[in-house]
């Protein structure tokens, strides 16, 4: 019985979500791209439609664990995606993982700030120099003009 086998029906009707994308391809969890690929490969030529189209009563079964298989190879294939599943993130139903991604890629992009920048932005942030939040963080307004302290619970006068 090859790895991949064992697990590739996900457990009955389930969905692929129910099943362990690793045991799917019958892998561990720490392998490799190339170990990736040579399982996906493995298991979607074993399992791929065309080769059971002889077979009406196995057809569909090939059908379903074929496009399990494909789910489980974008998933692991792809390093962010790979992430959010190893985090127990991802979601294959959720479209809104794909915008996660998108701005954990944007983030990944952005040139990192220096130890330099760091200490600059926290010296502004001590100083007040930063006029562009004037007012924030106790600061005083841009204009130098002193504002009123309102009490969080005016009192009520009473009425006698």
């Amino acid at each position: 019985m090859d790895a991949g086998s064992g697990n590739a029906s996900g457990g009955g009707g389930a969905g692929a979500s129910a099943c362990c994308y690793y045991a799917l391809l019958g892998i561990r969890k720490n392998a490799s791209a190339i170990d990736i690929r040579t399982a996906y490969r493995r298991l979607a030529m074993k399992w791929h439609p065309d080769r059971w189209a002889s077979d009406p009563g196995a057809a569909g079964e090939a059908k379903r664990r074929f496009q399990r298989i494909q789910e489980a190879y974008s998933v692991l294939s792809d390093k962010g995606k790979k992430a959010m599943y190893d985090a127990g993130l991802f979601d294959p139903l959720d479209d809104d993982d794909q915008e996660m991604l998108v701005m954990m890629d944007n983030v990944k992009n952005e040139k990192p700030d220096t130890l330099e920048d760091l200490q600059k932005m926290l010296e502004d942030i001590v100083k007040g120099d930063d006029g562009s939040r004037g007012g924030v963080g106790g600061r005083a307004p841009p204009d130098g003009a002193r504002r009123a302290r309102v009490s969080p619970y005016p009192q009520q006068q009473s009425r006698r």
